[in-house]
Parts: structure tokens; sequence; C-alpha cells
């Protein structure tokens, strides 16, 4: 039975392999310490292989998967992050953080009520502490040809 844990510690093996190699290619200029530029890199390969190892030999027990309802909660909040980041640009801070805090919020508790303040208050919240506690002063609330 293959374990989440073994497969994983394959794939950190492979990876750590990988960046050896990169790390091998580095070329060091005649001016370089005695150490050279490529043993760091090396070194901390070496520990990822001897990690990956002990997670192949090692496995602990099997992890408990989310259910499928968890993991399309999870994709949409990362779907609505993204959809945030570009968001916050052509449609200023304070609507694109409303709606992507109201809908974390909903994912987490279904209360629409609770969610619309939640997405209210933290926009709200969150733009006075930026602008003014943290001096943003290019942090636009809406966008610049809604303000008249």
């Amino acid at each position: 039975m293959l374990r989440s844990d073994r497969v994983f510690g394959l794939v950190v093996i492979l990876a750590a392999l990988a960046y050896i190699a990169s790390a091998l290619q580095l070329q060091t200029s005649f001016l370089s310490d005695p150490m050279g530029s490529k043993s760091f890199p090396i070194g901390l390969g070496i520990v990822a292989v001897l990690c990956g190892a002990v997670m192949v030999l090692k496995p602990d027990d099997e992890a408990e998967w989310p259910q499928p309802s968890a993991l399309l909660k999870l994709a949409i909040a990362v779907v609505a992050m993204i959809a945030y980041a570009y968001a916050l640009k052509p449609l200023g801070f304070l609507l694109p953080t409303f709606i992507a805090a109201g809908l974390l919020s909903f994912l987490i508790t279904p209360r629409i009520v609770f969610n619309v303040l939640a997405g209210i208050g933290l926009s709200v919240g969150l733009y006075v502490l930026f602008r003014y506690g943290l001096g943003l002063e290019t942090l636009q609330a809406i966008p610049k040809g809604w303000g008249g």
C-alpha cells in the first residue's frame, strides 16, 4: 500500500537530486572562497535527500484527507484570492475586499447577514489601517473615475 508520505518522500528526493545537479552547474570564479559557491546548495540538497529518505523509510500513519466538500471550499478560496489580487487595481480596495472577505467568511460559516457585515467591517477597517495607520497614500478606496 502506498502511503502519501512515501510518495511525497520520493518527490522530495527527485527534486533534491535535480537541485544538486543544477548546483553542480554553477560557475565559480577564481576569486571565490575556499568552500566555493556550490557547497551551500549541494549541502542543502543532501539534507533534502536525507529528509526524503526518512519519509520513505519511516512514513507516518496514513493521513485522513479532507472530504470533497472541504476541497471544493479550498479551491473556491484560492480562486477568490487570485481574483481579489487582479481586482484591486481596477476596482479599488473597498469593493474587492468586501467581496473577498464576505465570500471567505461565508465559506467558514454560511450566515449571510454576518458575512455581509464581516465583509464591510474588514474592508473599511483594513482600508483605514493601511491608508492612515501604515501611511499607504497610494491605496485607492474606489477607482479614480468613480470619485467624480
